[in-house]
């Protein structure tokens, strides 16, 4: 019988920090989905992260390190569930 480990595979380390409402620190970020001046989606270690605001800039984007820094006027932050075991997907949820 092949040995398997129960641990599953570590997740990375995934924190947020938000300063005054203007800057956004996010780590164990996967990917970016897809960002304009309003909404920046994002894949993290915890699932999808949606940013929405005004005027948002990302500032620095280290996808090897899971790093992301955002700028701009920071009105919410949500996470959704990855969606890739559900019927429709991601954005049929958040756009249906």
């Amino acid at each position: 019988m092949p040995y398997e480990d129960s641990r599953g595979r570590p997740e990375a380390a995934h924190h947020v920090i938000l300063e005054e409402r203007e800057q956004l620190s996010v780590s164990g970020v996967e990917e970016v989905e897809s960002f304009d001046e309003n909404t920046i989606i994002m894949v993290t270690a915890r699932g999808n992260l949606i940013v929405r605001g005004e005027n948002l800039h990302i500032e620095k984007l280290s996808l090897d390190g899971g790093d992301l820094r955002v700028e701009g006027n920071i009105d919410s932050l949500t996470y959704e569930d990855s969606g890739r075991d559900r019927a429709g997907g991601f954005f049929a949820r958040l756009f249906g």
